[in-house]
């Protein structure tokens, strides 16, 4: 067996361990995050999710005849990003709600649904440091 000191790291979580307790933060995966999608310079976000926003399902905008808003070329692309907002809900729990909405529409996502998603990332940019 071998001590390998104090937690710092593990899977992708920082160990921080102060006078009053613990603090896991993923603030490296999530800058990474705000890198990989370009939205460095992007404006962060004061809310996970507009007030009001409605996403909705192709046929539903089919059966309403609403046609501003397409599916998106590459789902893969989506589902990825969902994903990784699903594991940043570990020390972010204040997203969770938008995550789990947004993972309603991992088959047939539309443009709405990954500006959506895109918010939600700059709203991260605010407090990437931001831990439980």
């Amino acid at each position: 067996m071998k001590d390998l000191r104090d937690l710092k790291y593990f899977l992708g979580i920082e160990v921080l361990r102060s006078k009053s307790g613990v603090i896991l933060n993923q603030r490296k995966y999530v800058l990474e995050l705000i890198f990989e999608l370009g939205l460095s310079g992007a404006k962060p976000a004061s809310t996970p999710l507009e007030s009001n926003l409605k996403l909705t399902i192709i046929e539903f905008d089919a059966a309403t005849r609403a046609t501003d808003d397409t599916l998106l070329e590459d789902v893969n692309l989506y589902q990825r990003l969902v994903g990784k907002l699903m594991y940043v809900t570990i020390t972010s729990p204040d997203i969770s709600y938008a995550v789990q909405t947004l993972s309603q529409f991992m088959q047939r996502p539309k443009k709405s649904h990954w500006e959506a998603a895109i918010r939600i990332v700059r709203y991260l940019k605010c407090s990437p440091g931001q831990g439980v």
